[in-house]
């Protein structure tokens, strides 16, 4: 099986990432492209399957199978995506349609989920029993090793903890409840909480609209990162506010699950290299000295296809 690969996808909230994988983890040719949220399941369907087709071509070796990570709850036997909030999905049959239209075995998983497999095979999390990976870019996702062994739960929905209720009454989140870790410190929360602030202050100065171009609704995560890094009032007071909440969980998931390794990542903390120390010290100073006596808490290695590469190992391992 040395000349042959998975195809690894990872499937986000604002891109779509597809790649060949193989025996090592390795990820050799790849596709990115945007997600189409807007336009539909059908769309988003029909641009994956053409990602595929593209790197079908290129393989020039056996494509053993394909696995998909998708940031939502997943049905353990047919691979339904039961609900993904950032892609406005419910019930959709994606392993099974992907299955009809390349001929090849599909494998469906959480997004994180597979990105923590990648990593505890390939990258942090190496000779690790018990790890977390917590990821924040469009939204929040986890995924746990526990023991050795991937935690599923017993309706495969575990490791949620984007969705833990951080703030009581809090902001409302897109799975519907309220004060989720999600609603607080995932992309577009920031976006949404900086929205928010311009207006309920009108002529407020703030580099966040200045790099707009004037418009509110074109306000990004990334943009009010990039306004952070310039000192911006605002942008600043949005970013402390999104760490405070990741803390919060991360005390949460160490007094929780005792882990050996946290892995933090995702589009997010990859553009705040300074949020890993601030969680460092905080979670040091606010978990229980159990719990964290072994605890190490470390950036994601696989800080590029990390989701594809977790998506196609996770492949090479059960189909």
């Amino acid at each position: 099986m040395k000349n042959s690969f998975a195809i690894g996808i990872d499937l986000g909230g604002t891109k779509i990432e597809i790649a060949l994988i193989d025996s090592d983890g390795q990820a050799t040719e790849n596709i990115k492209m945007p997600t189409q949220v807007e336009a539909g399941y059908e769309a988003i369907k029909n641009d994956i399957f053409q990602a595929i087709q593209a790197l079908q071509m290129k393989a020039k070796h056996q494509i053993i199978g394909i696995g998909i990570g998708v940031p939502g709850q997943i049905h353990a036997t047919d691979g339904t995506v039961i609900f993904a909030p950032n892609l406005k999905w419910e019930n959709k049959p994606i392993q099974q349609d992907l299955i009809k239209m390349t001929k090849l075995p599909v494998l469906v998983t959480n997004d994180v989920r597979a990105a923590a497999w990648g990593e505890w095979l390939h990258g942090a999390g190496i000779g690790c029993q018990d790890l977390v990976c917590l990821f924040v870019g469009t939204g929040v996702g986890s995924g746990i090793i526990a023991n050795g062994k991937l935690l599923q739960g017993a309706t495969n929905a575990a490791g949620e903890l984007g969705h833990t209720v951080i703030l009581l009454n809090g902001p409302i989140c897109t799975c519907g409840n309220r004060g989720c870790l999600e609603a607080l410190a995932s992309g577009w929360a920031i976006a949404k909480a900086a929205k928010n602030k311009i207006q309920e202050e009108p002529g407020l100065n703030t580099k966040i609209l200045d790099l707009a171009s004037g418009e509110i609704q074109n306000v990004t995560a990334k943009l009010v990162i990039e306004a952070y890094h310039e000192k911006d009032p605002l942008a600043i007071a949005v970013i402390a506010h999104m760490q405070e909440a990741l803390v919060a969980g991360c005390v949460n998931i160490v007094n929780t699950f005792n882990p050996e390794r946290l892995i933090l990542g995702g589009g997010v903390l990859s553009n705040l290299p300074e949020t890993l120390n601030f969680i460092q010290d905080q979670v040091a100073k606010l978990s229980l000295r159990a719990p964290s006596a072994k605890l190490k808490i470390l950036p994601a290695a696989l800080t590029k296809n990390a989701g594809a590469i977790g998506a196609g190992t996770m492949a090479w391992q059960t189909l």
